[in-house]
C-alpha cells in the first residue's frame, strides 16, 4: 500500500447532561446529535441514521464533482437525495442494526444524459 493511498478519519463523541443528547468532534468542528424520539431521546437534532446518511450523500456529491473534473466534464451542480429504512421485523443481520435498504438519487446540472449516467457509474465504482 502506498502512503498516499492510505487515508485515516477520526471523529469524537461524549454524552451530554441532556439524555440521548450528543457532542460530536471532527477535527475543530463540534456538533450535536440526538437519539430518536421512539429510544426516548429529544430528536431536536440531527440522529445518528441522518448523519449516517447526510455523509453517503456529500460523498456522492464530492466524488461527483471530482470524477468530472478529472473527466474535465462541464458539470455545473450536483445534488444527492438518500433515504434509508431500517425494518426491525426483518433484519438484515441479527447482530448488528443494519439499514435493509439504501437508495440514492442523483441530480446533475450542465451535463448530457450520457455524462451524467457515466459520472454515476464512476462513483459506484469508486
Amino acid at each position: 500500500m502506498v502512503a498516499a493511498d492510505l487515508r485515516r478519519y477520526a471523529a469524537q463523541a461524549r454524552s451530554t447532561e441532556t439524555f440521548g443528547r450528543v457532542l460530536c468532534r471532527c477535527r475543530d468542528h463540534h456538533f450535536v446529535v440526538d437519539g430518536p424520539v421512539w429510544n426516548g431521546c429529544p430528536g431536536e437534532a440531527v440522529t445518528p441514521g441522518e448523519l449516517f446518511l447526510a455523509g453517503v450523500a456529500s460523498c456522492g456529491v464530492e466524488l461527483i464533482h471530482v470524477i468530472a473534473r478529472e473527466q474535465d466534464v462541464g458539470l455545473s451542480r450536483v445534488g444527492v437525495s438518500v433515504q434509508g429504512t431500517i425494518d426491525r421485523t426483518r433484519p438484515a443481520r441479527a447482530d448488528l442494526a443494519l439499514f435493509n435498504s439504501v437508495r440514492l438519487d442523483f441530480e446533475l446540472e450542465g451535463v448530457s444524459e450520457q455524462e451524467a449516467g457515466q459520472l454515476v457509474e464512476a462513483f459506484k465504482g469508486r
